[in-house]
C-alpha cells in the first residue's frame, strides 16, 4: 500500500526518533494508519476520543485500547459531549466534534512532546472536503484541499497535523485491515444523512459520477494543480505581508494604508484574511466580508473611520494606517513620540527621554549657512534647525494645554489653536494628548513630526542656530517606515 516510508519521511516530515500522536477511531482508515506507522518503526502515542454521540462508541474505544495494548503502544482515551458543545458555541455537531477531537489530540501531543499529530484522512476524504469547501464558496485555499503536513494555528502554532494516507482510497484501507487481521468497527453515523459530509458522500458524489465516472480522480487532479498555484500565491502573500505590515500583536494588525491600497485586489483580500486569522485563527473569512474590507481600503472618501468585519473584528482607519482590531483592542501608539510626564526641561547639548524608548536631543550649531542648507534639504519632520538669536539655553518640552496656539511655518505668522493644527495634520486623536511640544517660554517653537514656528525659521541673516531631533532607538526602527503621522 503506497510508498508509506517515503510519504512519512519526505511528505509528512516525520522522524522515527520522536513520538507521534496518531488519532484512532476504530474505523479502517485510522487502524490502517496505526499499523503502517508501527511497522515503519515510529514511536506512537494512540489517541482515541469519544464524542458521546453513539452508544457503541465506548465499545469502539475499548477495542482500540486492546489493539494498542497488543502492540505495546501507549493509548490514551478522551471524551466530550459534542452535541452540548455544539449548542453552547452555536456550531454544527460535525464541527463541534472535530474541534473537541483535535483539541484532545493536540493536548496529548504537547503532553508527550510529540513531533506531530497523524490522522487517517484518505483520498476519498479529500474529495468530500473539497466539495464541502466548494459548496461554501471557498477560495483557492479551500479548493486545493488538505495537505500531507500543515499547521493549524487554532490548535497549535508549532505542532503540525499530518495525513499520510491522503493518496490512499478508502477501499484500500478496508482491504489492508482484512489482509492483516485487523477488525475495524463500523460507525453507523456514517450512514446518517443529517450530516453534510454524509450527504455529499452518499448523494452528491454518486450523482456527479453519472456525468463523469472518474469524477473523484478529476477532483484529485484539480487539487494537485491548485496546490502549485496556492504555493505561488503564498509566496506572494508573504512578500506583500512584509512590505505592507507595520506591526502585529494579539489584538491589532496594522498596515500602511497607501501600500495596502496599492496592492492588487486579490492580494488585498488575502492580506485581510491572513490578518483576521492572525487575530482569530478559527474565523471563516468569507468572500463578502473580504469584499467589504477591500471596498473600505480603496474608498476615496476616507471620512469613514471604521467598519465591522466579523466575529467582533473591525477595520479602523487612522491617518496613514489601517488596523484590523479585535474587540476592545487598544490601538498601538508606541510608533509615535509621547511624553512620559507633563513637562521636562531640555538643555543645550543635552537630551531627554520620552516614552517607548524615544528621546529628544538638542545641539548647538556653529555654521549657520550649513544649517540653512541642511534645513532646506531636510525631509525628516522629526529634526529641525531653529533660529536661536534670542533663545536662552533651557527649553521646555511639554504636552498641550488648554488655550495653546501655534504659528506654524507656512502661515506667515498667523496662529491657530494647537488642537486645530493636530486635526488639520490628521494626527490620530489618541496620540494628541501626550504629543511632545518644544517651547521657549510660552511660545511653541516646534511641533515635532510637523513644522517649526514661523518666527523661528532660518533666514540668510541667522547667526545662531540650535538643532533638535526626536529619535527612536535604532533597534526599534521600522524598516523603511516614514514615522510622520
Amino acid at each position: 500500500m503506497l510508498n508509506i516510508e517515503s510519504i512519512l519521511a519526505d511528505e509528512c516530515g516525520l522522524q522515527k526518533s520522536q513520538p507521534v500522536v496518531v488519532g484512532v477511531s476504530g474505523g479502517p482508515d485510522s487502524l490502517c494508519l496505526m499499523e503502517l506507522m508501527r511497522r515503519a518503526g515510529y514511536r506512537l502515542i494512540v489517541g482515541c476520543f469519544n464524542h458521546q454521540l453513539r452508544a457503541e462508541a465506548a465499545e469502539e474505544i475499548e477495542m482500540v485500547e486492546k489493539t494498542a495494548a497488543q502492540w505495546n503502544l501507549i493509548c490514551v482515551a478522551g471524551s466530550g459531549d459534542a452535541r452540548a458543545y455544539a449548542d453552547e458555541r452555536k456550531l454544527s455537531v460535525e464541527e463541534a466534534a472535530r474541534l473537541l477531537r483535535y483539541r484532545f489530540l493536540f493536548d496529548l501531543a504537547r503532553r508527550y512532546k510529540a513531533q506531530a499529530v497523524a490522522v487517517g484522512h484518505t483520498a476519498d476524504d479529500q474529495v468530500e472536503t473539497i466539495l464541502m469547501h466548494f459548496l461554501r464558496g471557498s477560495g483557492l485555499a479551500g479548493l486545493k484541499g488538505m495537505s500531507y503536513r500543515s499547521i493549524v494555528k487554532s490548535f497549535d502554532s508549532r505542532i503540525p497535523i499530518t495525513r499520510p494516507l491522503l493518496d490512499a482510497r478508502r477501499e484500500e484501507t478496508i482491504l489492508f485491515c482484512s489482509v492483516n487481521g485487523l477488525n475495524p468497527r463500523y460507525d453507523s453515523s456514517n450512514d446518517s444523512l443529517n450530516f453534510q459530509r454524509n450527504r455529499i458522500r452518499h448523494l452528491l458524489i454518486p450523482s456527479l459520477e453519472t456525468y463523469n465516472v472518474k469524477f473523484r480522480d478529476a477532483v484529485l487532479r484539480m487539487s494537485q494543480a491548485l496546490k502549485g498555484d496556492y504555493a505561488f500565491m503564498t509566496e506572494q502573500l508573504e512578500e506583500a505581508w512584509k512590505r505592507t505590515l507595520i506591526s502585529a500583536s494579539d489584538e491589532v494588525v496594522t498596515f500602511d494604508s497607501s501600500l495596502l491600497a496599492a496592492a492588487p485586489l486579490g492580494l488585498q483580500r488575502n492580506l485581510m484574511r491572513h490578518a483576521m486569522q492572525t487575530l482569530h485563527p478559527e474565523i471563516d473569512a468569507d468572500y463578502q466580508t473580504l469584499k467589504r474590507a477591500s471596498e473600505f481600503i480603496n474608498a476615496e472618501d476616507d471620512s469613514v473611520k471604521q467598519m465591522d468585519l466579523k466575529s467582533g473584528l473591525r477595520l479602523f482607519r487612522d491617518a496613514n494606517q489601517i488596523h484590523v482590531c479585535a474587540l476592545n483592542a487598544q490601538l498601538p501608539i508606541d510608533r509615535w513620540p509621547q511624553m512620559e510626564s507633563e513637562s521636562a526641561i531640555l538643555k543645550l547639548d543635552d537630551e531627554i527621554a520620552l516614552s517607548g524608548g524615544w528621546k529628544m536631543v538638542c545641539e548647538r550649531w556653529n555654521y549657520p549657512r550649513l544649517a540653512l542648507k541642511q534645513a532646506e534639504e531636510n525631509e525628516d519632520p522629526f529634526q529641525v534647525w531653529l533660529d536661536a538669536e534670542d533663545l536662552s539655553g533651557d527649553f521646555e518640552v511639554r504636552i498641550r494645554r488648554a488655550g495653546d496656539v501655534f504659528s506654524p511655518l507656512g502661515m506667515e505668522g498667523h496662529s491657530q489653536k494647537i488642537s486645530d493644527f493636530f486635526i488639520n495634520e490628521k494626527l490620530p486623536r489618541r496620540a494628541r494628548d501626550r504629543w511632545p511640544l518644544l517651547c521657549a517660554g510660552d511660545e511653541i517653537i516646534w511641533a515635532p513630526g510637523f513644522r517649526p514656528a514661523h518666527s523661528r525659521r532660518l533666514k540668510e541673516t541667522t547667526r545662531r542656530v540650535v538643532y533638535f531631533a526626536v529619535q527612536r532607538p535604532l533597534d526599534a526602527m521600522p524598516k523603511e517606515e516614514n514615522l510622520r503621522p
